[in-house]
């Protein structure tokens, strides 16, 4: 019979999985305690949380949440850290891949995005793509562009007009 304590555990695992975009589970095997608190601090700042969880109480969780487990079950096993994102789940996710290509660790080992298990690729793709703030950008850019170009179309003839009767004041003054 399970203990309270991990009966805790499990239901404060599901209630986090409920309100979770995306889970990523990684291997942190050799990252001292000054790093992972470094680390700690930017996936937080980037909207996500690092949970060191027992392996077996997230697959629990998991299974709770309607999560296929079987797929992750190898990656479940070992030193894992996981990485849950609420409001954006992919600035986390590059949050720790930058930390990774610094220090090595952590390696990602498996991905949950809305319920469906990502493949490596997908993950990797996930991490590559520009953030949030970045595309809004790049879509106003897109917007704006036209606009802009059209405000310079109309304005060329004004301001051709206003070059010809200039230079035509100056070749009547130095008459």
């Amino acid at each position: 019979m399970p203990n309270k304590a991990n009966q805790e555990a499990v239901e404060k695992l599901q209630s986090r999985l409920e309100n979770t975009k995306a889970i990523f589970i990684a291997d942190y095997a050799g990252l001292n305690v000054k790093s992972q608190q470094i680390l700690r601090a930017k996936v937080k700042e980037a909207g996500g949380e690092l949970k060191v969880t027992k392996n077996t109480l997230l697959k629990i969780a998991m299974k709770n949440n309607d999560i296929d487990v079987d797929t992750i079950s190898t990656e479940l096993e070992g030193q894992n850290i996981t990485l849950f994102a609420t409001d954006d789940p992919i600035a986390p996710l590059k949050v720790v891949v930058d930390f990774a290509k610094e220090h090595e660790i952590p390696t990602i080992k498996a991905g949950i995005l809305d319920k469906e298990i990502l493949s490596m690729e997908k993950i990797k793709q996930l991490a590559s793509l520009p953030s949030k703030q970045q595309l809004i950008a790049q879509l106003i850019g897109q917007i704006k562009a036209p606009t802009t170009g059209l405000v310079n179309v109309l304005t060329t003839p004004t301001r051709n007009l206003v070059y010809a009767l200039s230079s035509l004041k100056t070749k009547l003054e130095s008459n």
